[in-house]
């Protein structure tokens, strides 16, 4: 096969994932935050799989809401649906989302590989706010611009030291289900 047919087949892939962001961002105007009061916040993420997959994470967890930096549209297949059940809320800057998330109170953790303290040992406040940044260039802004922002890191004990962002958002969120969770009549959960 050649460039050519690469590339068109490449942009069919793009067009039928904008059709599907399209019809699921219809639907997540009416989603209903989740059971519990954190968010996550995805900063200038790949348009690709792993938005989906935060979304699929964040929904099973009972995430309140995330909030998209820089995105204008991602692929929600990998999220198996889970887009239309949880709210998004798109800024075109960070300092948009900053300002959202601290007039609303919560307390904002950057999560950055051998940085700052280990998630095991910290004691995440109820209205905590996750930042996963871009898949290879981290985070789009300066956290020590920020007052109020730490940076939190997953243990990791290979040479790599190195987690996919959804995997790690994923660990995010169970760790404060882990110290925040809760039974609901529906979910026999935590």
């Amino acid at each position: 096969m050649g460039p050519h047919k690469v590339r068109l087949m490449m942009k069919a892939e793009r067009d039928m994932a904008a059709r599907r962001f399209r019809r699921q961002r219809n639907k997540n105007y009416l989603a209903k935050p989740g059971i519990h009061e954190c968010a996550i916040v995805l900063d200038h993420l790949k348009p690709s799989y792993n938005i989906g997959k935060i979304f699929r994470s964040a929904e099973a967890f009972g995430t309140r809401e995330i909030h998209l930096v820089g995105i204008d549209f991602f692929d929600p297949a990998p999220g198996m649906g889970a887009f239309k059940w949880i709210p998004a809320i798109f800024h075109k800057t960070f300092f948009s989302c900053y300002t959202n998330l601290i007039n609303k109170g919560y307390a904002l953790y950057v999560l950055e590989p051998g940085k700052g303290q280990s998630i095991a040992q910290t004691n995440l406040p109820k209205k905590s706010a996750f930042i996963l940044g871009h898949e290879e260039f981290g985070i789009s802004f300066e956290p020590n611009l920020f007052p109020g922002i730490e940076c939190l890191n997953i243990p990791q004990f290979g040479k790599s030291q190195s987690l996919n962002v959804s995997v790690a958002g994923s660990i995010i969120l169970y760790e404060y289900i882990r110290q925040h969770g809760r039974i609901d009549k529906k979910n026999q959960g935590y």
